[in-house]
């Protein structure tokens, strides 16, 4: 009985977040290990099934960065990265699209009409969803000016017409997303994931967007996880070194999509069992939510302080001014 009673507890708890998010749309960024332990993929697919059959409109945008070297290296295609991304030619980029648009994709939506959903398959080619540009990088050199590195076909998203998931989203199907999009001349280009879920989200002034990592969350400068982090206070530990490596673009994206009406942005732990659902409905979540203003708790804190110094300063000059 005290399992039952606990199971009811769970719900309840639950019952607010269900409530205030029914109708909502939720972007998710899927990636990491997320994508490739069977477990962690399997309670994903469930995890997306639950959210659309509660009343919100789950969109997933995916990586697949792993899959994508190991098919690179079967056909001999050597992969170099400048900061980070994968400076991807003319033959890569055949590679790429047949990853990401295919086996990952395909997979993805397999996965989650065998648990119950229905889902549909797109890359940012459908419906001209993601339109890019060839993205060239500033690369700085020891003792020497910076140059301009050509990344090929990696883009960087012009404009994003969101028409088609609009269209999806008042259906039963959920739409799974490859970051591949097109310049106007046709030009196909690699997008990184976490900037086309950002874009994504903007456009459709989503509710939430949710990046899972294969790290905690956000850690301070002592290691530990923070819950929330301030765009502001992020901005900071980035200048530091607190925040760098590639958890820097993922917190510029965040912090870019609160800017222009996304309400919520989480960055959580991929590795964890049912992650999208514990970060939506429970008060504790599974990782650090980036907000544009520090939280009120956060701020009524500091106005305790400041008011604490203030009533000693003022008892310390009354004292000066008695001895006097």
């Amino acid at each position: 009985m005290d399992k039952l009673i606990a199971k009811a507890e769970v719900l309840l708890e639950a019952l607010p977040y269900m409530q205030r998010f029914a109708g909502r749309t939720i972007v998710i960024k899927y990636g990491g290990n997320a994508m490739l332990d069977d477990k962690l993929k399997s309670g994903f697919a469930v995890d997306i099934v639950l959210l659309k059959s509660l009343g919100l409109n789950p969109i997933i945008v995916h990586g697949g960065g792993p899959q994508i070297g190991k098919a690179l290296e079967r056909h001999g295609i050597e992969t170099k990265f400048v900061r980070g991304m994968r400076v991807t030619d003319d033959e890569a980029i055949e590679i790429v699209e047949m990853v990401l648009g295919g086996q990952i994709n395909k997979g993805i939506v397999t996965n989650i009409h065998s648990h119950g959903g229905k889902a549909v398959g797109l890359t940012g080619k459908d419906g001209n969803l993601l339109l890019a540009d060839r993205m060239k990088v500033r690369v700085k050199q020891d003792g020497k000016r910076a140059v301009t590195v050509d990344l090929g076909h990696v883009g960087k998203i012009r404009r994003v017409n969101p028409d088609v998931i609009e269209r999806i989203l008042g259906t039963d199907f959920i739409p799974v997303v490859a970051p591949i999009g097109a310049d106007e001349k046709g030009r196909t280009y690699n997008i990184n994931a976490d900037l086309a879920a950002g874009e994504i989200a903007k456009a459709l002034k989503a509710e939430k967007l949710i990046l899972l990592t294969d790290v905690a969350g956000i850690k301070n400068e002592h290691g530990k996880v923070q819950p929330f982090v301030s765009a502001a206070e992020a901005k900071k530990q980035i200048r530091n070194g607190t925040i760098a490596e590639g958890m820097v673009p993922k917190v510029e994206c965040a912090i870019a999509a609160l800017s222009h009406g996304v309400s919520q942005a989480h960055i959580i732990d991929g590795r964890v069992s049912h992650a999208v659902l514990l970060e939506i409905f429970t008060r504790r979540g599974v990782g650090t939510e980036v907000v544009l203003r520090a939280p009120a708790a956060k701020k009524a804190t500091r106005k305790k302080a400041t008011a604490k110094k203030t009533v000693r300063a003022k008892t310390s000059a009354k004292k000066k001014t008695a001895k006097k």
